[in-house]
């Protein structure tokens, strides 16, 4: 793979993992429609690895704040009792809430991604969501904020995200509109979904770190640790501009933009599938 596919690829995860058109089908679908090499294991770490530095920098003041609170700890110094105590549930929601993604994907991530990665049924997927997302923006009553969460309602959200292992789902699609579904506004659904998704970012990266060392002592890595690096630097800031475009995006814009996208690209892929070009990839 070429810097120049490398840092494509970087700034499509950067892309897909926090807009809701699903970074897994593009990182297939892309190198698929354009002929380049499966970029391999290590380049999907490290990818990961930088949209979790662009996740955990734009909400770490969020963070610290909710595990200070989440363990008992009066922080910040100037909030209320109740804020304080507002924060911990919110902080032992996600919690509870990260456990169906990652019951998931510890019993059923390699048969997913041995089954589950042909471009056709990463395009129904990608339309079957869509479809979804616009049936959200329908009935979502978009009245409630984060503060006003339930347990019932994080479980739900929580739930949703284990769907997102599937290529062609995107978590924010499918967390979102779980949040649309709940009565959450656009934007708080959208940050509820990017704290949720810190977590299992985190523990996929982490699962995968190993790996990634152990092929590198034993020369297995085909790309330079130059590219990697470049690839998380890319990543990183490309996530950490659309976290901050998205959430302004949403406080006075819908989700249309992104359903229509979904669905138009997912028609197209399953066209290109019955045509010889796709049918000989």
């Amino acid at each position: 793979m070429s810097l120049f596919q490398a840092i494509i690829l970087a700034a499509v995860q950067g892309l897909g993992e926090f807009l809701p058109i699903s970074s897994s089908a593009h990182l297939i679908l892309i190198p698929w429609l354009l002929g380049w090499p499966d970029p391999g294991q290590a380049f999907d770490v490290a990818l990961h690895a930088g949209t979790l530095l662009a996740v955990v920098v734009y909400f770490f003041k969020d963070w610290v704040e909710l595990v200070a609170a989440g363990f008992g700890l009066h922080y910040p110094r100037t909030a209320t009792p109740a804020v304080i105590a507002q924060t911990r549930r919110i902080f032992w929601y996600l919690v509870a809430a990260t456990i169906p993604g990652g019951l998931v994907g510890f019993l059923f991530e390699k048969k997913i991604e041995e089954n589950l990665r042909s471009p056709r049924l990463i395009a129904i997927a990608l339309i079957a969501i869509g479809i979804l997302m616009w049936i959200a923006e329908r009935v979502g009553r978009l009245i409630r904020e984060i503060d006003q969460l339930k347990f019932g309602d994080a479980m739900a959200i929580g739930t949703a995200q284990a769907l997102a292992l599937f290529p062609g789902v995107s978590r924010s699609g499918i967390t979102i509109s779980q949040g649309l579904f709940q009565g959450l506004t656009r934007e708080a659904a959208a940050k509820f979904s990017f704290l949720l998704s810190t977590p299992l970012i985190a523990g996929a990266a982490l699962h995968e770190l190993p790996k990634l060392i152990k092929l590198h002592k034993a020369g297995g890595l085909d790309l330079p640790m130059s590219t990697l690096a470049i690839a998380v630097g890319v990543s990183a800031v490309v996530g950490y501009m659309v976290i901050a475009f998205f959430l302004k995006y949403l406080r006075t814009r819908t989700l249309k933009i992104f359903i229509y996208y979904r669905i138009v690209f997912g028609i197209v892929i399953i066209v290109l599938t019955f045509l010889p070009f796709g049918s000989a990839r």
